[in-house]
């Protein structure tokens, strides 16, 4: 029976395994000093060992029951040898190597992966930001943004997505990119907004920013481009006269190139046109101010509205006999006149001065000396017309 007895008790030596320093070890927590370090015994070895405060997690915690609690069964690694005469534990023992071993082989996955990693902002420190990924990662002030920031404290405390630029777990060294995840997403908004944008569409955006030759407006991820010709009916010298950057504008798609990123716009082209209604604006015998923007050997045209000229033929200029416009109106002179014809479908007006001005008497006998033209040979809006096409030939 000793004999047996003997034989059990040499077994049960020789099963406790030997602690070494750098060993993965099992622990059950026996007991919490003070809240800042755990007791624990070391299964398989007989022997207890001290987890500190600080050695029980990546993050940063204020007490001990916040990560474990007495019964606990834990992973752990043995730092250092304590003595055999220490009061609370042979060992030196840490958890927090162990997850952050199991961090970096999680970090490095993903990693090779090409997946990105969520982390929240712990520090703002000169040069970017540092970051808890379960380890310490550091953001470059050039790896932030997209943009120039000048000041990163409201990223304190933030949650953002990261893409792995460098990574040595044998150096403690990550190198981490918010920029990256910016970019792409924005470039992902930009194809699939590209995708869905069709000649012709109609849509709203922002002025994003103004150059001397036009404006860029922002479609949701996409900058389209108007130029300076397309942003009214009436001539505009600079963008900036007409538009500021944030204003909202209807604009119509006149081509895209997906392939090049290139979306022309037209902001004029979703605007009533100068001529739209111009029967109502200016009905048949209605009286108009106008200022003479031309002069050619047949008569003047006058602006009556922003866009729309009119033709005064010379022959509706006066009462009097005269050889050319020049004779009796200046460019830039303004004048009223009375609307004789309109076509809209053309974009032609007829306009008289004479119509608004009083006969002398001398006139009048001339006139009556004058062999009016027979019925349905005088002067009409398309002798008007042709004579225009022909002066634009000339």
């Amino acid at each position: 029976m000793t004999e047996q007895n003997n034989e059990t008790m040499l077994d049960a030596i020789e099963s406790v395994q030997e602690v070494k320093v750098g060993d993965l070890v099992q622990g059950e927590v026996l007991s919490i000093d003070d809240n800042k370090q755990a007791i624990v015994g070391i299964i398989g070895a007989g022997v207890e060992g001290v987890v500190p405060l600080k050695e029980l997690s990546t993050l940063a915690v204020e007490n001990v029951t916040d990560i474990v609690n007495v019964g606990d069964i834990i992973d752990l690694v043995v730092i250092s040898e304590m003595g055999k005469d220490k009061e609370n534990g042979s060992y030196l023992l840490s958890k927090r190597r162990v997850d952050a071993k199991k961090i970096w082989e999680e970090i490095e996955e993903d990693y090779k992966e090409g997946k990105l990693i969520e982390a929240p902002v712990t520090e703002i420190v000169k040069g970017g930001l540092v970051v808890d990924a379960g380890v310490r990662g550091f953001v470059p002030a050039s790896m932030v943004e997209d943009h120039f920031v000048s000041d990163f404290s409201d990223y304190k405390g933030k949650t953002l997505k990261f893409k792995i630029v460098e990574i040595e777990p044998s150096e403690n060294r990550l190198i981490l990119s918010h920029r990256a995840v910016v970019e792409a997403e924005k470039e992902a908004v930009k194809q699939e907004v590209l995708s869905n944008i069709h000649d012709g569409d109609v849509l709203t955006g922002k002025v994003a920013r103004l150059t001397d030759f036009g404006a860029f407006i922002d479609l949701g991820g996409v900058d389209g481009l108007v130029h300076v010709s397309e942003i009214a009916h009436t001539h505009v010298d600079k963008p900036e006269d007409v538009l500021t950057v944030g204003d909202e504008v209807n604009v119509k798609v006149l081509s895209v190139k997906p392939e090049e990123e290139r979306v022309s716009l037209s902001i004029k082209e979703t605007l009533p046109g100068p001529w739209t209604d111009i029967d109502k604006k200016a009905p048949v015998g209605s009286v108009l101010t106008g200022v003479v923007k031309r002069l050619t050997s047949f008569g003047a045209f006058v602006e009556v509205f922003p866009g729309v000229e009119g033709l005064v033929h010379i022959s509706q200029i006066s009462h009097k006999h005269i050889a050319t416009p020049h004779e009796a109106l200046e460019e830039g002179q303004e004048i009223q006149v009375k609307v004789l014809e309109v076509h809209p479908d053309n974009e032609r007006i007829a306009l008289s001065i004479k119509a608004l001005e009083q006969k002398e008497d001398d006139e009048v006998a001339a006139e009556d000396d004058y062999q009016m033209p027979e019925e349905g040979t005088g002067f009409t809006l398309g002798d008007i017309i042709n004579a225009e096409d022909l002066t634009k030939e000339d």
